[in-house]
């Protein structure tokens, strides 16, 4: 079977950062495909389109990235393993496993094919554990290696998702789990290089980090995580269906100092 991600490693030489890319995948596991409705396998449409693609600088500053293979409606990398909600004010969140859409539309073509505990743990095995354990793994490599590491969690979103919030979400959030998933100066040098674009920031709010944020930051023990949310207009076109190569050359121009900065503070 295949693994449930995709690996690129780094172009030259390893630098002390991971980028994870969680929400990326759109391809259904052969046995369960015929489960969902055809219209979601073909758009599922809460993906983090072309995240990866966007990254793909990452590989020649000397970054690993890790990107999922499903679709985040077989399995959530990003959700608690027990379903814990990540926010309590009131917005719509999908489980670890989900059943409905972000809009609440279903994605299963008939009630019978909603997983119940026992295929949500066969999933979790199959699809949730090695993703993370792979993540933990090549963590520990750069730790051991330069005493330190940062994960950047990349993810994007359309513009409006009324389940979530009313008005427009930013160009940019970054969340670090209120300051709780890296040290302060790495904090600091990511926002002050995020502003130096023409794209609005916001820091912590609407999101503060997902899962893999809040439990992989440990910077006591040298394992700083970030994560950063996207608007998808800035890389995709207007129907935020298709990647948009002009407007993800401009994305790149501030990630990529962002990254540069961040590199040569930690090695």
């Amino acid at each position: 079977m295949n693994e449930p991600f995709f690996l690129i490693e780094p172009a030259g030489k390893k630098v002390p950062v991971i980028l994870s890319v969680p929400h990326s995948g759109v391809e259904f596991p052969d046995e369960i495909r015929a489960h969902y409705r055809e219209e979601v396998v073909r758009q599922p449409d809460d993906t983090d389109w072309f995240v990866h693609r966007l990254y793909d600088f990452a590989a020649e500053l000397g970054i690993t990235t890790i990107h999922a293979r499903y679709s985040r409606l077989v399995i959530d990398l990003n959700r608690d393993p027990d379903s814990a909600p990540l926010y309590t004010d009131g917005r719509i969140i999908t489980e670890l496993v989900p059943k409905t859409d972000f809009l609440g539309g279903a994605i299963y073509a008939d009630e019978k094919f909603i997983p119940d505990d026992a295929e949500i743990s066969r999933r979790k095995e199959i699809y949730y554990k090695p993703y993370h354990r792979k993540l933990a793994e090549l963590l520990r490599e750069r730790l051991d290696e330069f005493g330190r590491v940062l994960l950047w969690d990349a993810h994007s979103i359309r513009r409006y998702v009324p389940t979530i919030r009313s008005e427009a979400f930013p160009d940019l959030i970054l969340g670090d789990n209120d300051e709780k998933s890296a040290a302060p100066e790495i904090i600091e040098i990511a926002l002050d290089n995020l502003k130096k674009g023409k794209y609005d920031l916001s820091h912590n709010s609407p999101f503060k980090g997902g899962y893999i944020t809040r439990s992989f930051g440990r910077p006591e023990t040298g394992v700083h995580a970030l994560q950063l949310e996207m608007a998808k207009i800035n890389y995709m076109d207007d129907d935020e269906l298709a990647f948009d190569e002009e407007r993800a050359a401009e994305v790149r121009k501030v990630l990529i100092p962002t990254f540069e900065r961040l590199i040569g503070h930690l090695s």
